[in-house]
């Protein structure tokens, strides 16, 4: 349904990029295009209100997780858990390109992919031939910290999400509802 597809970029140390990703993927099904959800990092087993909520509307929003086991804050120390992460992103990065070439979704967007580029999981050049490769009237939206200066470079629009504040540091839990 678009006629020009732009690449967004939504990175920072602040909260809110999946957030305003799957607001603008309401948006964009509300407007009658397809959307497609790839979520890295957010293993199927994770229970998220934003999968809950897109089930729920029966909005053509597609969420697909990435099929591993993932602890963020013991796998980046399993050589293995990388590995079996490292496998699992590059296969599903052909499918990716091909759907954004042949516009199978008029909305994709990659959930924590701009974390996952900043900590080697993927290669910038994966990420470069897809946006090169896409159709020209597919969105393309990344998400995650730490936004590289050449993926900066490469997108349309880029937002920061700067951290101020956060209850974590009063010991405050990710709550039910809010965080997740």
């Amino acid at each position: 349904m678009l006629k020009k597809g732009l690449v967004q970029v939504y990175t920072g140390s602040g909260k809110g990029k999946t957030t305003a990703a799957f607001g603008l993927a309401v948006r964009a099904a509300g407007w009658g295009n397809s959307v497609i959800i790839y979520q890295f990092l957010k293993p199927p087993a994770l229970k998220l209100g934003e999968r809950k909520a897109v089930a729920k509307s029966k909005l053509p929003i597609k969420i697909v997780p990435l099929d591993i086991k993932w602890n963020m804050k013991k796998s980046f120390a399993d050589k293995k858990a990388i590995e079996n992460t490292l496998k699992k992103i590059k296969q599903l990065f052909d499918k990716i390109t091909n759907e954004a070439k042949e516009k199978k979704y008029d909305v994709i967007i990659l959930d924590e992919i701009v974390f996952c580029l900043s900590t080697k999981l993927v290669d910038l050049e994966l990420i470069k031939n897809l946006i090169e490769s896409k159709n020209k009237s597919v969105e393309l939206i990344l998400t995650g910290r730490g936004a590289s200066k050449e993926l900066i470079k490469m997108a349309d629009l880029v937002t920061e999400m700067k951290l101020i504040k956060h209850p974590f540091e009063k010991n405050i839990n990710a709550r039910q509802g809010i965080e997740y």
